[in-house]
């Protein structure tokens, strides 16, 4: 039998949203016992590699709730839940206190007021940022917190294999541990599932290779509802490179800041499409920039920067400058290609405004959950105020309950039998992401779906039939998960009759836009 541990909550994903959630329940309550548990090292997430910032109403700046709110509608083009919307806008200025009060800091502009920076689908700077490593600033600052709670425990490198589950109420969740290759088991009176992405999936994504839809797929097997899966958000401005893996996002502050994007005659094309331009919402830019390579042939465009100050963008953008000098490229004298590359889901497991799952005792938060903000389209920045806020209401509802049992019940499954090391792990990987990049891409088509859909069932089919009998591989385990997020993507596409947002299928075109 494996062996067994007992808190108070776990928390499953080292990132804000889980950081957020176990910091304020661990301070009001130090007699709670904590387990925030990771697959890798603690400062690994996708909050670490959000360059852009948080998306806030500030009074005295200008701006209005109700136009972040009506930005917010217009960007998820109809398919945001407008209450959810408004509760998210409306907590970002306590939430902001909160992180301040934690130590986070946030640039100022010369009079040492807040500077908010213009991001796609804004109406008005409203972006607060650290330069362009807000995401790593909030990941510190939260690490800095977690590490002076002697009541939370932080498990590196400890692969969730499975939820804990009967009739509809979890416990806890199994465990691999990395470092000695054992399994251990993990009761709780509540579990918090704040998994991150599923970038991994396309390959060409600015994502990290953490990304694999981990916490998505465990609730897609326990039972829990999963919507919007087919809302995968493509980042217009990935740096421009051969092959696959990890791409580095030329934030959308860049954008904001006033570089134009050109085609190799140095045609501003976005105009055509979209009279908002380089500030028009992802789901449009991106879109625009696969059909002008689809017409022209070309592997990537260009963002143009070399109108704007060079000390000026040295100063905002230090890691992104950094980087394209590393790539020979200078941003104030040289075209930077870019591409797009998946980037965000809108989509995920189901949740209430409390982060609630429909499975009892079971909450996710962060981009592993759908909570009707984003809608079909996420506006830029908005993200990390949505992982505070419903860090928030999950501390919030938890807080109000007593405790219940987490002693283990009498009878619950032990962890499904994952994969075992593949004959060709990487090589099974390579093909799902081609899979996806060509087939369940930016552009759409039903022919391409229904052909990837058999696809996905013959690679599920040949992965299973290595697992039986062999140990756990933790790269085994992330492709069987991310074969279960793409055949969610896949078949929440198929039944999607519509265009909105991400999701951008040829065949319904006819019919979506007369």
């Amino acid at each position: 039998m494996a062996p067994r541990a007992y808190f108070d909550h776990l928390v499953i994903g080292s990132g804000l949203a889980g950081l957020a959630f176990a910091v304020k329940m661990a301070q009001a309550f130090p007699e709670r016992t904590l387990c925030v548990a990771t697959k890798a090292r603690e400062d690994e997430s996708n909050t670490k590699y959000a360059q852009g910032g948080v998306a806030t109403v500030l009074e005295g700046h200008g701006d209005s709730y109700g136009s972040h709110v009506r930005d917010t509608l217009l960007a998820g083009d109809g398919l945001c839940d407008p209450e959810v919307v408004e509760m998210v806008v409306r907590q970002g200025p306590e939430r902001i206190r909160e992180l301040v009060q934690w130590g986070a800091t946030f640039d100022r502009d010369p009079m040492g007021r807040p500077h908010f920076g213009m991001e796609g689908g804004h109406s008005a700077p409203r972006v607060l940022h650290h330069r362009d490593q807000t995401g790593l600033e909030l990941e510190m600052t939260l690490i800095a917190q977690v590490r002076d709670l002697p009541n939370i425990h932080l498990w590196e490198h400890h692969f969730a294999l499975d939820l804990i589950c009967g009739r509809a109420v979890c416990h806890g969740a199994h465990f691999l541990d990395l470092a000695t290759g054992r399994t251990i088991s993990v009761y709780a009176s509540s579990t918090l599932l704040a998994t991150g992405g599923i970038g991994r999936v396309y390959g060409h994504t600015t994502n990290p290779h953490i990304a694999t839809g981990d916490g998505i797929a465990m609730a897609h097997r326990a039972g829990a509802r999963i919507t919007d899966m087919e809302f995968v958000q493509f980042h217009p401005t990935a740096l421009y490179q051969e092959g696959g893996g990890p791409s580095f996002l030329i934030s959308e502050a860049v954008r904001g800041f006033g570089a134009q994007l050109k085609n190799r005659q140095g045609r501003r094309f976005l105009l055509e499409a979209d009279p908002r331009g380089e500030l028009a919402p992802r789901d449009v830019v991106s879109r625009s920039i696969a059909l002008e390579l689809e017409n022209s042939g070309a592997d990537h465009v260009y963002l143009d920067c070399t109108g704007l100050d060079s000390q000026e963008l040295r100063e905002h953008f230090p890691t992104i400058y950094g980087r394209c000098l590393q790539q020979g490229l200078h941003m104030e004298r040289d075209w930077i290609p870019v591409v797009p590359a998946a980037h965000y889901l809108c989509g995920g497991i189901e949740v209430d405004r409390n982060g609630r799952t429909d499975i009892e005792n079971l909450f996710a938060c962060g981009e592993c959950s759908r909570t009707g903000l984003h809608g079909a389209n996420r506006l830029a920045s908005n993200s990390l105020l949505e992982a505070l806020v419903y860090a928030h209401n999950s501390y919030e509802f938890l807080a109000q309950r007593p405790l219940g049992r987490k002693r283990a019940p009498r009878c619950t499954q032990g962890p499904t039998m994952g994969p075992g090391t593949a004959q060709d792990v990487q090589g099974a990987l390579l093909a799902l992401q081609g899979l996806m990049r060509e087939k369940v891409g930016i552009i759409r088509t039903q022919k391409r779906l229904l052909a990837a859909q058999g696809e996905l069932e013959t690679m599920e089919r040949a992965l299973l039939a290595h697992s039986e009998g062999n140990p756990y591989d933790p790269r085994s385990l992330e492709l069987r998960n991310l074969l279960a997020v793409a055949q969610l993507i896949v078949g929440q596409a198929l039944q999607r009759g519509r265009n909105h947002g991400g999701h951008y299928n040829l065949d319904l075109i006819a019919t979506t836009f007369p």
